[in-house]
């Protein structure tokens, strides 16, 4: 099944932002956001939470000892749901990639995205990962 252009452009922006996350690049992982992005994450204990500030939060956290090692981000099984030419739902597994301790080790959440054209933009309006 050949994919459409549109499907891999929302791929391919969603991609970046999750390598702008993995590289702890706040100001390009906030450019793919809209300013009231709303989440459901681990981290929030089951509450929605509202707003860049949150996310913020955890790109401001010491990186932890030693030098950096290389991460890679892969989306398993994306799925796309159209809700309009405005909107989309992508659901996929999350598989990151990196050593700790020298060993290569794989984590992986389940996560839904919601994109929204905003003002001729996509930006990412709501995140659910378990």
């Amino acid at each position: 099944m050949a994919i459409s252009t549109v499907d891999q452009e929302i791929l391919s922006i969603n991609q970046a932002m999750l390598e702008s996350v993995a590289g702890g690049d706040w100001s390009r992982y906030a450019s793919f956001c809209a300013d009231d992005l709303s989440c459901f994450e681990a981290e929030t204990s089951g509450h929605l939470v509202e707003g860049l500030p949150f996310h913020h939060y955890y790109f401001n956290l010491p990186a932890g000892d030693g030098p950096s090692t290389p991460v890679t981000v892969t989306m398993a099984r994306p799925h796309l749901r159209w809700l309009s030419d405005e909107a989309v739902v992508l659901s996929y597994t999350r598989l990151t990639q990196r050593l700790v301790n020298g060993e290569p080790i794989t984590a992986s959440c389940c996560e839904t995205r919601i994109w929204q054209r905003l003002n001729g933009t996509w930006k990412q309006v709501h995140v659910h990962r378990s």
